[in-house]
């Protein structure tokens, strides 16, 4: 009897301990939530993987739930019945208790940061389904996204783009010794399918990031592996595969996740085809294909295309894999190693293949293409939380980056191709320290290092007898480019309203290149550059409530030359070929902004940012001599001399501004809007040119409606047209991708789209996407892209997670 009531008690025991469990969910989509708080007004608990918390541990009658991202709900305990009770949360926008992490490299509240910070959810990314990570930043409504070909993808902020932004991964600098002034497409490198988080950080981010961030910061944090919380093993992951009609898409996608208590392993991959794409009907004739190029029986020929709409040699292909090993061997300590790897195929470089220069319907290139786009890192962080007298928190971060890339052109009826190929091997090394001083202030600071090593060849192949010849590389091949720097950043909470942040960081950079004369007539053989630079910001916030944000601040930002900026040569255009120019000094911004956040009840949100960054000694590709001539024959072409020099200022002005507004019963609707401006000097420092990099007004409105298992989703997305004096001298000049006025000056059309997007969550395990893009099926280019946009676009997706 004794054994009888025992059991029974345990069994009693079991099931009031099972009862007292509450699985907190997404309302639409029945996700797990993990990291939201269930309190009883006294007592916080945290929901574990599974989106689990014990109320065994509470107390109270009446629990109150959050997560960032969501409503708070409030609920009575009693109302937590049946074998397993769920709690379910609607997600919103209308709020300030957001998480960040790029102003001080650690999670923090938004609210109390003086930067504009602009966090891209998953949820969403996972809704619109973009096919790279630049149509991911394109859909964040806040990033420019400029393409020369298909396989492409330049992010603008603020009227900056290229080598004046930052890209940063897993708390890694993406930016390299050949990030260029020309557009760029290394951020397509990063998966779009197995990030965890993005955010972009605007203005100046030189104290955080050093070189390279004055536009802004655009910061992606990959999946990571997930220990067990149970003790048994936790596997999870899910898979997709999606459809576009207007490049015949086809991408699939795995990630896996298994963890136990300590040791946790995450994998994911993910493979994409892209054929030709097809760009719209309804616009500018001059965005169409009228013909391509073609190689017949060993004849280059200028063919007419069937189907202009068709932007023939534009297709490519990519693949990426990570991989993660994540240990825990104490309370307080996480090792986590990271390996990625990112290649494309060949990708025609469409804007070159379009071109026609003497306009007698005969394209000038026979063959233009980049090379496989290779991307290789290793990364190590390891993140101690054991506080002591120096810090509480400390992080170590790292790595070894491989970039590949490789340009290969040959003229129309020339028999040599030329075949150019760039590598660098980058290591960085980054301490990030924080430390809380008493009850008010709290001190970031740290040190970075970096090295890169470039390694440049190139050749002439005969296409006919197949000899192969030397020619000049891009770079100096061997070249080095290092980087120091120390920073810290304090924020001061002054009063229950007012916070404080200031910080300062210093740093050094080294260039170093040994020039060939064999191949070209350097006028030296070896360059050396040595600069330090200190940078600062100042910023204060004004917060009565967690419904109420204003700030201000002002700081400065830099970019150390490279080598690209210092041993270059390469055909800026036809006509035009770009030599060394070994004496640069840095370039300086000093950004001022001022912005305000706020919220109305649970149903409206409003925000706006307004800014003004001036820039110094700025770099730019002007007129030059080379042994003192001013054109010089290059590629069998009497060529411009030209070089990138100090000898311009610039400034860009501008506002952002953003509305969430929640109707009720599922029915929403979010609009965001950009303007800038921006001035640079001419060479002659007489008159002031628009900027190049400065993107027309451009914005999105969607309206949504989410209800049960279903969520719908119209958006238009528009921009806002160019004038020819709009344009910068550099694309008045170069203005082969432009449509043309009646006067047939270079302009950008104003364009707008309509699109559709729908998704039906079966279950937390299943979902179907699908939608129809650039509904009117658009003609359209955007501002600087050398290929124009797709047109009407079905897409459909299936995804399971497990």
């Amino acid at each position: 009897m004794k054994r009888i009531f025992i059991a029974a008690t345990l069994l009693l025991f079991g099931l009031c301990t099972r009862a007292q469990t509450v699985t907190v969910v997404d309302q639409i989509t029945q996700e797990l939530l993990a990291g939201a708080w269930v309190s009883d007004g006294k007592l916080k608990l945290e929901t574990n993987g599974k989106g689990q918390a014990d109320l065994s541990l509470l107390q109270g009658d009446s629990l109150i739930v959050s997560i960032p991202g969501y409503e708070t709900a409030r609920t009575a305990r009693a109302a937590l019945q049946g074998e397993n009770p769920k709690i379910a949360l609607r997600q919103s926008d209308v709020t300030l208790e957001t998480i960040v992490i790029s102003p001080n490299r650690w999670e923090e509240g938004q609210i109390s940061n003086p930067s504009r910070v602009q966090g891209i959810k998953m949820r969403d990314v996972a809704f619109q389904n973009p096919q790279t990570a630049a149509d991911l930043l394109g859909g964040s409504g806040y990033v420019f996204i400029q393409k020369s070909q298909q396989a492409g993808g330049s992010p603008m902020l603020r009227g900056f783009a290229t080598n004046r932004v930052m890209l940063v991964v897993d708390g890694v600098r993406m930016n390299n010794a050949i990030f260029r002034s020309g557009n760029l497409q290394n951020v397509i490198s990063l998966d779009a399918n197995d990030l965890e988080s993005a955010e972009v950080l605007f203005g100046p981010g030189a104290v955080m990031y050093g070189s390279d961030a004055i536009g802004g910061v655009m910061d992606f944090h990959t999946l990571k592996a997930k220990f067990s919380d149970d003790g048994k093993l936790r596997f999870g992951g899910s898979a997709f595969g999606r459809f576009s009609s207007a490049n015949t898409e086809k991408t699939g996608h795995v990630d896996l996740n298994f963890g136990l208590q300590k040791l946790a392993f995450a994998t994911s991959f993910t493979f994409a085809d892209y054929d030709d794409l097809r760009t719209g009907i309804n616009g500018n004739a001059f965005y169409l294909r009228p013909s391509y190029q073609a190689t017949i029986d060993g004849v280059d020929s200028t063919m007419t295309n069937p189907d202009p709409q068709k932007q023939v040699h534009s297709a490519f292909g990519q693949m990426n894999f990570m991989q993660k090993i994540r240990w825990k061997p104490g309370q307080n300590l996480d090792i986590a190693y990271g390996f990625h790897y990112s290649a494309t195929t060949d990708a025609p470089r469409y804007d070159r293949l379009t071109l026609d220069a003497n306009a007698d319907s005969t394209l000038d290139n026979a063959q233009w293409y980049y090379g496989p786009q290779k991307w290789m890192m290793n990364r190590l962080g390891l993140t101690l939380t054991k506080g002591n007298k120096v810090f509480d928190r400390f992080r170590m971060v790292a790595a070894v980056q491989n970039y590949e890339e490789s340009r290969h052109d040959r003229r129309v009826n020339a028999t040599r191709l030329r075949n150019q190929t760039e590598s660098v091997l980058a290591l960085s090394l980054n301490l990030d320290f924080d430390k809380k001083i008493g009850e008010r202030m709290e001190f970031y600071y740290g040190a970075e290092a970096i090295y890169n090593k470039v390694g440049s060849v190139a050749n002439r192949i005969d296409i006919v007898t197949g000899e192969e010849t030397g020619t000049n590389t891009r770079y100096p091949d061997g070249s080095t480019w290092q980087a120091y720097g120390l920073y810290g950043n304090l924020k001061w909470k002054l009063t229950s309203k007012f916070t404080l942040n200031t910080g300062a960081r210093y740093s050094m950079y080294r260039i170093a290149a040994d020039f060939d004369t064999s191949a070209f007539p350097f006028p030296f053989l070896r360059a050396e550059n040595n600069k330090g630079a200190l940078n600062g910001n100042l910023g204060l916030v004004f917060s009565p409530n967690n419904r109420f944000q204003a700030y201000v601040n002002a700081s400065t930002g830099f970019r150390a030359p490279n080598i690209d900026d210092i041993g270059k040569v390469f055909e800026s255009e036809p006509g035009s070929v770009v030599v060394p120019n070994a004496d640069l000094k840095p370039e300086y911004a000093y950004n001022g902004e001022f912005g305000a956040v706020k919220t109305f009840g649970n149903f409206l949100k409003l925000d706006l940012s307004v800014f003004y960054t001036y820039l110094d000694h700025a770099l730019a590709r002007r007129n030059f001599t080379f042994n003192g001539q001013d054109s010089i024959l290059y590629d069998g072409t009497m060529s411009q001399v030209q070089a990138i020099q100090n000898i311009t200022q610039a400034y860009v002005y501008g506002v952002q501004a953003g509305v969430d507004i929640d109707f009720g019963k599922g029915i929403g609707l979010k609009s965001t809007l950009s303007f800038q401006r921006g001035r640079e000097q001419s060479q002659d420092s007489l008159l002031y040119y628009p900027l190049s990099h400065a993107a027309p007004l451009y914005g999105s409105t969607r309206v949504f409606y989410q209800r049960k298992a279903l969520r719908f989703e119209v958006y238009s997305v528009y921009n806002a047209g160019m004038a020819f004096e709009d344009l910068s001298l550099g694309d008045r000049n170069d203005d082969a991708n432009f449509a043309k006025d009646p006067d047939g000056r270079p302009f950008v059309p104003a364009w707008m789209t309509l699109n559709f997007k729908a998704a039906w969550f079966i279950s937390r395990h299943v979902a179907l996407n699908a939608g129809i893009e650039n509904i009117t099926d658009a003609l359209y280019r955007p501002f600087g892209s050398g290929i124009s946009a797709p047109g009407r676009n079905f897409m459909a997706a299936i995804k399971v997670h497990w």
